[in-house]
């Protein structure tokens, strides 16, 4: 019996609109107006003036640097405790030059060790706090539950801080590790209030609001008076088959979109259904769509049907939502394409409504679907970073999904996220890990929903994750040109994979290089993958071990590590020997006969210096097993044995280490193999 995810149809709860164009216009913000763009989905779609921008301060590798046209330790990792500099006994977080407004603060570990937030030239602090109160709800105003918060072990406040003039933030010792500060700045002339902690009335009700929204993410942000409903309620679409499903007269805005599937109760071939429907959305007449994704991952998560809410998309008891504003000028084309093998059987609705702006003023709103788009040229970047978006014109990046693949397991998201805006060289975001770009930390598998972040997908770091980010009031806005990448730190051979649906806003005019995927980039690729094994070999981790005279040993899982393949993804771990200490394994011959013995080693830079024998006979020489990273070695030969049937003895024996080695004299046996030889 096969179960139907049909679904009911979404509520939609009314709640007041937060537009505020010609405040906006006028170029003076109030505190409520900062907060009100924290859920305010429509004004993403207005272009963004020059002088526009928005940066952030991090904790990142300060070795991570642009020299003479060179990109330097562009994959350092250090990324807990940079800082721009030393003030005494004060570390300098960060310094901006105002008007602007602090839009995001996360940490992985904030501690009890004041942070300062020093505005607009004033000798005493507008915030000053030990690091964990600004996360923690015991202080006003970042006591707000969907505003001040952890995620996943991930300690997030999206409580605006703006200042007129400037913004310097010092902390003291112990102030934790890890941080990011996002903030905005504004055109010149831009008049904005200096924060203080003793907020008005009026203010507090503006931060009551925006909580309520984003704490109870799957409304509708917005409601318009004059909206209407287009689509097709029951759409069989036929293999091969592409339907329009909705065609609209500007100009108007699409303010919702909705569907549903019907589809069978196996995961798997959910997935499969999900990524071969595909939603297309073209604007104004333009040759090439500006929406095109496969159905499922448009709406924020991938592959298959998971259930979450977040402000601007979700997926409620088998209903796909989305609230993105979508403005056209002249016409609105909706289409779905059938990719599969067989007959599909959904509903796809859009609601539209009236402009609030003049249409010159508006982008138009992009989603694509991609993998491994446009990769950096050697002498670009390294080649760890990965690109998610490369677009021209101006506009605004706001948001990204990101699917994973990672069937070896292991810990995949070290990567820094990286922005650069209108042709920077050294990018004006520079992040401090994958988890921490997307609000949670350590590595968490934890799932997790909130309005602005979520992880929708998670099965231990091994296998499916998926994991999405909405900017809103911390929108990247830009002029000419947006390079957004995120480090990649395992390689698609692995296999690790990444795919991405991007959204952006750009002016009618700018350029979108992202065309239709294949349809085998986008399914088929999330089958099991068996271990890596030796052919005929006898893993060293399945060995009797016979004597050891010294130090410990266990069975390591080396499926985390990424240069070479271990046999069965694991190895024999010998730790701490001392000089002359003895490992003794029994290695078992099945029939008499010459064999090429050979084995496979771990080298690393703790790793020490080993004598190998084979019952008393000496093989070769002492071998150095030491390296700076983690490396296989592959088979190594140790000549031809004539070998009698039975158990025979292979012995280890730590002999010294290298001068460069860190003293923890390690040994990594990865296999025997034994491979019959001619050699008398």
């Amino acid at each position: 019996m096969k179960r139907i995810f049909w679904g009911t149809v979404l509520l939609f709860f009314a709640v007041e609109s937060f537009s505020f164009g010609a405040e906006t216009q006028a170029r003076k913000l109030s505190y409520p107006d900062l907060v009100r763009q924290l859920t305010d989905l429509e004004q993403l779609a207005v272009l963004p003036d020059p002088g526009e921008n928005c940066l952030q301060w991090s904790s990142y590798d300060r070795s991570s640097r642009y020299e003479e046209d060179r990109y330097l330790n562009w994959d350092a990792n250090g990324d807990g405790n940079g800082c721009l500099r030393k003030e005494g006994n004060l570390w300098v977080l960060g310094e901006m030059e105002g008007p602007g407004c602090i839009r995001r603060i996360w940490s992985a570990a904030p501690g009890q060790g004041r942070v300062m937030i020093y505005l607009d030239g004033n000798p005493v602090p507008a915030v000053d706090l030990p690091f964990v109160e600004y996360f923690d709800r015991s202080q006003k105003p970042f006591n707000y539950s969907a505003l001040n918060y952890t995620a996943a072990r991930g300690w997030n406040c999206f409580v605006p801080i703006p200042f007129a003039k400037s913004c310097k933030i010092v902390a003291e010792e112990n102030w934790g590790n890890y941080y990011h500060f996002t903030y905005t700045l504004f055109p010149e002339g831009t008049e904005v209030p200096t924060f203080s902690r003793n907020l008005s009335e009026e203010d507090f009700q503006a931060l009551a609001q925006a909580d309520t929204l984003l704490g109870n993410p799957g409304r509708k942000p917005s409601l318009y008076p004059d909206e209407k409903k287009a689509g097709l309620l029951d759409i069989r679409l036929m293999p091969g088959e592409t339907m329009t499903v909705a065609e609209l007269e500007g100009p108007r805005a699409i303010t919702s979109l909705r569907a549903t599937v019907q589809l069978p109760e196996d995961v798997e071939e959910q997935r499969e259904i999900l990524r071969n429907l595909i939603l297309k959305i073209s604007w104004d007449g333009e040759a090439e769509p500006s929406v095109l994704t496969p159905l499922g991952d448009f709406f924020g998560t991938a592959p298959g049907v998971n259930e979450y809410k977040s402000l601007v998309s979700g997926v409620c008891e088998g209903n796909w939502y989305s609230y993105w504003y979508m403005p056209f000028e002249k016409t609105a084309k909706i289409e779905v394409i059938n990719l599969g093998t067989a007959p599909r059987v959904l509903l796809v609705q859009a609601e539209h409504a009236a402009l609030n702006y003049p249409i010159e003023k508006l982008g138009r709103f992009h989603a694509k679907w991609h993998r491994d788009c446009f990769p950096y040229a050697e002498d670009e970047r390294a080649a760890i970073d990965w690109r998610m978006l490369y677009t021209e014109g101006t506009g605004r990046y706001c948001g990204v999904m990101l699917h994973v693949w990672n069937p070896r397991g292991a810990w995949w998201g070290e990567g820094d996220e990286k922005f650069y805006v209108d042709g920077e060289k050294f990018p004006s975001t520079f992040g401090t890990g994958s988890e921490d770009y997307f609000g949670y930390a350590w590595c968490c598998p934890d799932l997790f929903q909130r309005a602005l972040h979520n992880q929708t997908i998670s099965m231990g770091n091994k296998g499916h994750v998926s994991v999405n980010r909405w900017h809103i009031a911390d929108n990247i806005p830009f002029q000419n040109s947006f390079d957004g990448s995120i480090e990649k730190y395992f390689p698609n051979q692995r296999p690790t994979l990444y795919a991405a649906t991007v959204y952006w806003y750009l002016n009618p005019q700018g350029k979108d290089p992202y065309s239709e995927e294949h349809l085998k980039e986008r399914t088929g690729y999330w089958v099991p993958i068996l271990p890596y094994k030796v052919k005929g070999a006898l893993e060293a981790e399945s060995l009797e071990i016979i004597k050891c005279t010294g130090g410990t040993h266990e069975i390591q899982d080396m499926s985390g590590f990424t240069d070479g393949f271990w046999s069965q993804d694991k190895h024999l771990w010998w730790k701490n020997p001392q000089q002359g200490d003895e490992l003794v394994l029994e290695l078992p011959v099945k029939e008499k006969g010459n064999y090429h013995l050979k084995a496979g080693f771990t080298r690393a830079n703790d790793y020490g210096i080993f004598q190998l024998w084979l019952d008393d006979k000496k093989l070769g020489e002492p071998i150095d097993f030491y390296n700076t990273r983690v490396v296989s070695t592959g088979a190594i030969d140790f000549g031809s044995h004539s070998l009698k049937k039975g158990n025979h003895r292979l012995k280890i024996e730590f002999i010294g280490r290298n001068e460069k080695a860190v003293p923890n004299n390690m040994l990594g046996l990865d296999f025997i193999l034994l491979e019959p030889s001619d050699d008398e």
